[in-house]
């Protein structure tokens, strides 16, 4: 058996953080080959796709051991772990990696779902679930709603990790002229969320896989910051899921699971749910430190139910 990593390029893994490095090194101790290339080495040759990849032992870390130019539907299971932005090339290679799909691969997450579920828009399929939102690009309908709000968030649509992510008050000085930069002059939408003051206690990451939270942590933010990403200098520390975390995580499962969307990182604040991380979800190296528990294993076990 066979799993193909689509990543970042290597060097840019840091083994003792990224949760790709933890899902490469579970494969490996179940015997399976582990294979890895950038979305940029994959090629069609007619109905079928290739990539120029290269075998490794991940265990401790990377150890070259053969390149080649393989067929993706020589692999068992393909993940898709390409941090964002989502951009051209990374939408063109979901679209290579579906040819595989239509050839019997397994490919995680699934490469359609992966363009419909913006991580930010993804979760306005719960919007009863949120904190008071709005999506748009004019400047006048952004002022009223942070009038009405009083103390917002705004994110960048295509944003990772917490980067650009303002937060802003009615009484900000020149908020017109801000909103107006962030808007690229009303052309591109933004997110605007009610600010959740209860951030300071910690934004949980929890991890779904397969629609079953499996891991999760809370990310305290570091001093004179609002934003918790561990990216940013938030603090992971240990937690356990209240009642409504759990119905949140039910009531996601199913369409989750229906929609291929077999590993996920959603981020609930104060028990409202904020985004739905469907690209490369990270946290696990967190979770296993604060729970001494090796999720990424029982993460592979899972993929391993669902491929036979």
């Amino acid at each position: 058996m066979k799993f193909l990593f689509v990543i970042d390029p290597i060097k840019n893994i840091n083994p003792l953080k990224d949760s790709t490095a933890a899902l490469m090194q579970a494969t490996d101790l179940r015997n399976i080959e582990v294979w890895f290339c950038t979305p940029q080495d994959l090629e069609a040759r007619g109905d079928e796709v290739w990539a120029s990849s290269t075998k490794t032992k991940p265990n401790p870390w990377i150890n070259y051991l053969e390149s080649e130019c393989i067929p993706l539907a020589n692999f068992s299971c393909i993940w898709m772990r390409k941090d964002p932005p989502v951009n051209e090339a990374y939408l063109y290679a979901t679209h290579l990696l579906e040819v595989a799909e239509r050839k019997g691969v397994k490919v995680i997450n699934k490469p359609s779902s992966l363009r419909a579920w913006n991580e930010k828009l993804g979760a306005l399929r719960y919007s009863h679930l949120m904190a008071p939102t709005i999506v748009a690009s004019k400047v006048d309908d952004l002022i009223n709603f942070a009038k009405i709000n009083e103390d917002v968030v705004v994110k960048p649509l295509g944003g990772k990790g917490g980067q650009g992510v303002i937060r802003l008050t009615r009484d900000s000085p020149g908020i017109n002229a801000l909103i107006e930069l962030i808007t690229s002059q009303e052309q591109l939408p933004v997110m605007m969320q009610k600010f959740i003051p209860q951030v300071k206690n910690g934004d949980k990451r929890i991890i779904l896989v397969n629609g079953d939270p499996l891991g999760y942590i809370n990310r305290i933010p570091k001093k004179d910051d609002f934003r918790s990403n561990l990216a940013l200098g938030g603090n992971a520390e240990k937690t356990s899921l209240t009642l409504q975390e759990k119905n949140i995580c039910s009531e996601l499962s199913k369409h989750l699971r229906d929609e291929g969307l077999f590993f996920v990182g959603i981020d609930v604040i104060n028990g409202m749910l904020s985004e739905i991380n469907v690209t490369s979800p990270t946290g696990l190296r967190e979770i296993e430190k604060l729970s001494n528990h090796l999720v990424s294993d029982q993460v592979i076990e899972k993929l391993l139910n669902i491929i036979d």
